[in-house]
Parts: C-alpha cells; structure tokens; sequence
C-alpha cells in the first residue's frame, strides 16, 4: 500500500445495531478491494476485522478493527465499529476520528436500538451520513419497509439511491437511480442488465425524492430546479455530495453483505460522496506542526503497546520523536503501520487527515496528543460515557492476586470505560464497566490475555452507624492488676447525635479528675472506636462524645488504659442511644424517551426511590430521582430492558439515611454471620 494525499483518503465508520451484518459488510469490501482472496464469515470466525479470541466466542464485535484498502485510487480507511450499547466506548472513539459514517441496516428489522443511539450521535457532531439496507436476500427482507423506518423515526432527508431487484431469495441486484442503469449479480460479479420494466413506477418515485434532494444540496442546482430545469447527472452528484458532507442527506444503498452484493457499489459511493479529511481540515493545517490524536490503544502480547491515531495537522513520519502534550514527555516513534485487522502493512509516513498505528509508545495513551515540542497544540480528546455498573472480584488464587494488578493496568491502558478500585471500607476489588456483556468480556480477559481467573462476588455495601438518642454519664473503666504496675482508666461521657459533624469531641472536666495528659489519649480511643459499630461493625458518623468525668491512678494510668476506657464508654453509650444503621442514598438523573416516563417512576417506586423533579431535553425526559444504592447497584442492566436500551443515566453519592427497620434486620444478622465465619 502507498501513502496518498489528503484528498485521497476516506475516513468511514461502519456502524450499525448488533448483527446487521457490518463486519460482513466490511469483509466484502476488502474482498472487492482485492485485499483479501477470500471472503470470511463471521459464523466461522474467518474475517478479517474480528479477530480478537472474545469476538470469535462471541461471533459479534466487541473492538473497533482498523480495515485500509483501496478502491479507484484511493484509501478507504474502515472503523469496523461494535453495535452492543456495552462498547459504546468504541462508538465514541470513532466518532472523534471519522470523516463520515455507513449505517448499515437489516432489512429486516429496520430501524433498531443502536441504530437510533449512533444516529442521534453523529446528530451532535453533525457527522455526515450513508445509509445501507443489508441482508436483503433474507427471508422476510423488505427494503421498502427498512427505509419507511429510517424516515418515521431518524432525522435528515433519507432517500435511496438504489431500489434492489427481486425479493428475498430472489434478490438479484439494484437499479441505480443515479444513472438509470440495472445490475445483477452472480458470484459477487455485477453485470449490466436492462432496467426491470415493472420497477418503472417506483424508479420514478424514489428519483424525483433523490433530485429533489441534491437539488437542496447546493444553491445554484435549487434555483435550476426551482425553475423547472432538468438536473444533468453531474448536478445530483454534486448536490448529494454537498448534501452529505453538510450532514442534510442522507443516501441509501442496498445489499447483500454475505452474498457479496452491493459491496462495490458502496466503494464507489464512498469515493465519490464520502468527504476527505480536508472538508472538515483547514488545508493550511498540512504545513503546520504535526498533531496526531491517540483514539484507540490495544495491548498485543507480542507487539505490546499498539496506538491507533489520526494525523489532525502536519504529517507523522517513522524513526522519529514527538511530543506528547498531556504526559510532556517526549515519546519515540519507531515503525508506522496501517492495518486490515491484525495485518500491519507498514509505511513510512502519513498524511494530513489519515489514520494509521504505531507500536511500543511507553506512556501515550487514548486521548494523548503527539506533536513537536514547541508547538503549543493540545487538541480535543474523547468524550467517553462514565460506567456504572459495579462488581467485585475475587481472584481464585495467590498467584492470581499477584498478577492482578498487572492485568487490570493493561487492560485500563485498552480500554477508557472500565474502572478498578480496591475499596478501603469493605476491602474489596471493584470492577466498573458499561454493562454486563463488557464486565463478562473484562473477566474473559483477563483470564485468557493474562492468565488471571477471578470470580464475581456479591458487592458490600459501605454502610454506616449513628445514634438517634442520647444518654448521660456513661462510665467506661479499664482496671488490670499484673504485679508490679497496673493498668488504670477510668472515664464517664455524655453521647449524643450531631448531624452536622462525622464526629465532635469535647470536655468539660473539672478538678482535673482526668489529667490533662490523658484528654487527648480518650478522644484517641473514641476515634478509633468509630471504625466499627455495635450493631453490625458498620463505621460510626455524626456523633458527639462529651468527656464529663473520670479518674485516674498517680501510678497505674497511663495513655493506653485510657484510650481502653474510652473504648469501653463508647460501645456501652451507642448501645442506650438508640443505635441505628445508615444507608448511602444516591442522586440519580435518568434521560430517557418521553414514552418511558411510566415505566421509569413505577420501577423507581419499587427501589425505595423518590422523584425529585423532571425536565424537557428534546424528545427525552431527564428524571432527577434519589434511590439507596443497596437498589440502584444492577440499575444498568434494569434500565436498559426498561427502555431496549434507549435509557441512560448517571449517579453519585448524595447522603446517608436511615434503613427501614425490616431491612436493617437482615443487613446487621448478616454482618455478624459473616464475622462468626471469620472468626471460624
């Protein structure tokens, strides 16, 4: 492969919901490139973009391929792009990099989940735009209805440029209804054939809605049009092209992905429509210092450390240094590669605009910026969906404990939606991701790339006691005789709530019943003694302990006997003062369609949730509700079947609150079990 210009390069997106057959289509297209000599299939794990083991298991996407070929002389760089909303972060590194996006369809659902979700997306970046109606030989296929779907639910002028020949089985070809001319296929070939006289109606129809379109394309075609001019061949490409690159159009193809239909119609929509980097690049940019942007990294286990990039101003040459922007250090850059799935094809440089890896870079990761050192340029990194679906692992052995932390570093390095924490409070390993396909993909992972076997186990909740009462004079006393000198403290406290205050510590001594020396070894003992409460061994907050008396031995007290009072105190006064355990209450904003509203505020009432308010975005409603986090801990994966998918939200700590007595019974039983089996 050569390096090309700028005005040579597309950059495409394939995109689509879960099993439209996108990596089939892409597999089709390097077939038609002549990149590969045969065409895989994703069933048997043989294609070109999925190749990672979790993909082969799958059979379905779950990383961004990287898939360069060429087509008329040009390169067509290929995102081949997961459809499950679990690996959404991948849409959203795409997103950044893309010149234009193919939504493929299947032309027998339509309009799906995903498809909505993507659309809306490139909506916000006004990312241009084709549409392509796939598995049109499948049995209940109907294009006619596909495209009736994307016009009632997704925005921009929707018109085909292609009407297919025959139906499902019998689906042969397309009528182009650019140049009026009929294509049939055989064995991935297309010939030209006349155009189906029976199709005359619909060809006239869809046309006049294709002309009509260009027409909007481009200002000089709409008055020609207005005027009632006939528009030449040139002029709906040119306004369809204009149409596209402004993000108003959007064409539509059809196919067969598998049968190897349509492919090479798509290539050649895509050379012909598709915009190059430089309708979205100030073309200045080509001499200005290079800038590249890191939007995907992958950990290979023989390569190492392998950074996807796209070239934003300058160009990147091999067997050079630049700079990295967000870490500011300089980095090497050794060998430049493009890929075809895990092929690299190396080349020496790349252009304005083009997208390409390089290997071994030591501290880059997704979101960097590499230029020269001096040329001040930061540019805008990703904008990825913050996770929120936890779990807690344990790893199955020590020598799965040690190698561990490791394997987590490795994988955050690939993979910006995944969080790890090892919680303090309960002591446990945290896993956050995106849902439950990407949590299982995580643990798949690690086990196969790494070696490291894990189990999930049931999440502890950081929960906590206070006192809702108060008590007077409560004595706490430490007396040990054990020959020669003992051990003597001895104090008496006043315990009350304090909702302002985690915990407050006072004295009102008097004639010095507890020496001065000592005040600060009691309330020494009384922090320490919030570690672990008496009803369940839950932390202790807002609380005010008050030192009212005491005494002491001029020979046996000392800092520690103290501190033993003070804990003895302690525990004796929470027990008369009303002791109860706290829960963390989350805040919690839900966006969602406004058809959902219903089925969202009856699911709330059920996790012990309240409705704080609701505001307008759009089409959707964004719901501001408050729920325990002991309800909201497998809130993703509810939400997601409440609304297909559609919904989305976010949480974050608000407060504690009191739990309702017949839980808290079953929480504190629970926690004293587990310390007896630890203690067995």
């Amino acid at each position: 492969m050569k390096v090309y210009p700028s005005e040579k390069v597309r950059n495409v997106g394939i995109v689509a919901h879960q099993g439209a057959g996108k990596t089939s289509l892409t597999e089709a297209m390097l077939f038609n490139t002549g990149a590969i000599s045969r065409l895989g299939k994703v069933e048997d794990g043989n294609t070109v973009a999925d190749y990672h083991p979790e993909e082969l298991k799958r059979k379905s996407t779950v990383n961004t391929s990287l898939v360069a070929c060429e087509w008329r002389d040009h390169k067509i760089n290929v995102l081949d792009v997961p459809g499950f909303t679990d690996f959404f972060g991948e849409v959203s590194s795409v997103l950044r990099v893309a010149d234009s996006l193919v939504m493929v369809l299947d032309a027998v659902s339509g309009v799906e989940v995903s498809t909505e979700i993507i659309w809306e997306l490139a909506d916000d970046k006004n990312l241009p735009l084709i549409g392509f109606v796939n598995r049109l030989d499948k049995e209940n296929a109907d294009f006619h209805k596909a495209y009736e779907s994307m016009k009632e639910t997704l925005t921009r002028q929707i018109v085909p440029v292609q009407l297919p020949i025959g139906k499902e089985a019998g689906f042969k070809g397309m009528v182009d209804l650019i140049t009026l001319k009929a294509y049939e296929y055989s064995g991935g070939k297309a010939k030209e054939v006349p155009v189906p006289a029976d199709m005359q109606a619909d060809i006239d129809q869809y046309r006049e809605a294709m002309i009509e379109a260009a027409a909007e394309g481009e200002d000089e075609i709409m008055m020609k049009y207005l005027d009632g001019g006939e528009l030449t061949q040139d002029e709906i490409i040119l306004g369809l092209k204009e149409g596209v690159k402004n993000a108003k159009v959007v064409p539509v193809l059809c196919g067969s992905a598998t049968a190897n239909i349509g492919a090479d119609r798509l290539l050649d929509l895509l050379v012909d429509f598709a915009p190059s980097p430089l309708a979205f690049l100030d073309e200045k940019a080509a001499s200005q210092p290079t800038a590249v942007l890191v939007f995907k990294t992958m950990a290979d286990q023989f390569v190492g450390r392998i950074s996807m990039f796209k070239v934003f101003s300058g160009k990147i040459k091999g067997d050079s240094v630049l700079y990295n922007a967000n870490k500011k250090v300089d980095e090497k850059v050794s060998q430049l590669s493009t890929l075809q799935g895990k092929s690299a094809l190396n080349l020496p440089e790349f252009a304005l605009g083009d997208i390409g890896t390089v290997s071994k870079l030591t501290q880059t990761t997704t979101g960097d910026t590499l230029t020269t050192r001096d040329s001040g340029v930061l540019l805008e990194g990703i904008d990825f969906a913050e996770p929120n679906l936890t779990i807690a692992i344990v790893p199955k052995t020590k020598a799965d404990e040690d190698k561990l932390g490791n394997a987590i570093n490795r994988l955050l390095e690939e993979d910006p939606t995944l969080r790890y924490e090892k919680s303090a409070e309960t002591r446990q390993t945290l896993l956050t991701g995106m849902g439950e396909a990407h949590i299982n993909i995580v643990i798949d992972r690690l086990s196969n790339k790494f070696g490291v076997a894990v189990d999930p186990v049931e999440i502890k909740l950081p929960y906590r006691e206070t006192i809702r009462g108060s008590a007077q004079g409560i004595e706490g006393k430490h007396k040990k005789q054990s020959g020669g000198h003992g051990q003597y403290g001895h104090v008496k406290i006043d315990i009350a709530p304090d909702y302002d205050n985690e915990f407050t510590f006072e004295e009102k001594i008097f004639g010095g019943s507890v020496p001065k020396q000592y005040i600060p070894a009691v309330e020494k003992g009384m922090r320490e003694s919030l570690a672990e409460g008496i009803l369940a061994g839950f932390p202790v907050t807002n609380i005010k302990i008050t030192l009212v008396d005491g005494s002491y031995h001029d020979v046996d007290s000392s800092e520690m006997a103290f501190k033993i009072a003070a804990n003895l105190a302690f525990k004796k006064g929470c027990e008369q003062a009303k002791p109860v355990l706290l829960e963390p209450v989350m805040d919690v904003d839900i966006l969602v369609p406004d058809q959902y509203m219903g089925d969202i505020m009856g699911d709330m009432n059920t996790k012990r949730g309240r409705i704080m308010g609701m505001e307008k975005q759009g089409k959707r409603q964004l719901i501001h509700a408050q729920a325990p986090l002991s309800e909201m801990h497998r809130y993703a994966i509810d939400l997601r079947s409440i609304t297909q998918g559609r919904g989305k939200f976010t949480m974050k700590f608000s407060r504690y609150e009191e739990v309702p007595a017949n839980i808290a019974d079953k929480v504190i039983a629970a926690a004293r079990a587990e310390k007896e089996a630890e203690k067995d």
